[in-house]
C-alpha cells in the first residue's frame, strides 16, 4: 500500500504562485498531479517517474507548474507559476506501482490518492 499526505493549497490572486507538497510512503514508480473544477471531470496535470526522468505535462499548464521530486524526503511537489482562475480546482497527488513506469496523464492509471489539496485563485 501507498499513503499520500498533501499539502500546500490555498487562495492566490492571478499571476499568483503556489507550491504543492506530497509524502508519499511505500515504493512508487509514477507519481502525478491531478485536478478536479466542480462539475468537471479530473484531469491529469504533471506526471514523472519516482525515479525522475521524462516529465509530461497537460498543455494547459505547460511551461507555468513544474513537477519535481525529493527522493531523500520522499517527497514531490508541483510548483504553479503564473496562476489563472481557471486553475481553480481542487489538486490531487497519486502514485503507481507498476513496472516498467509508463507514467501517463490519464487518472485511471493511479491506483493510490491523497486526500485533496483547495487551490483558489481570484482575478
Amino acid at each position: 500500500q501507498v499513503q499520500l499526505v498533501e499539502s500546500g493549497g490555498g487562495s492566490v490572486q492571478a499571476g499568483g504562485s503556489l507550491r504543492l507538497s506530497c509524502v508519499a510512503s511505500g515504493y512508487t514508480s509514477c507519481i502525478g498531479w491531478f485536478r478536479q473544477a466542480p462539475g468537471k471531470e479530473r484531469e491529469g496535470v504533471a506526471t514523472s517517474p519516482s525515479g525522475g526522468g521524462n516529465t509530461l505535462y497537460a498543455d494547459s499548464v505547460q511551461g507555468r507548474f513544474t513537477i519535481s521530486l525529493d527522493n531523500a524526503k520522499n517527497t514531490f511537489y508541483l510548483q504553479m507559476d503564473s496562476l489563472r482562475p481557471e486553475d481553480t480546482a481542487m489538486y490531487y497527488c497519486a502514485a503507481a506501482r507498476n513496472w516498467p513506469p509508463v507514467c501517463v496523464l490519464a487518472p485511471a492509471y493511479y491506483p493510490y490518492w491523497g486526500q485533496g489539496t483547495q487551490v483558489t485563485v481570484s482575478s
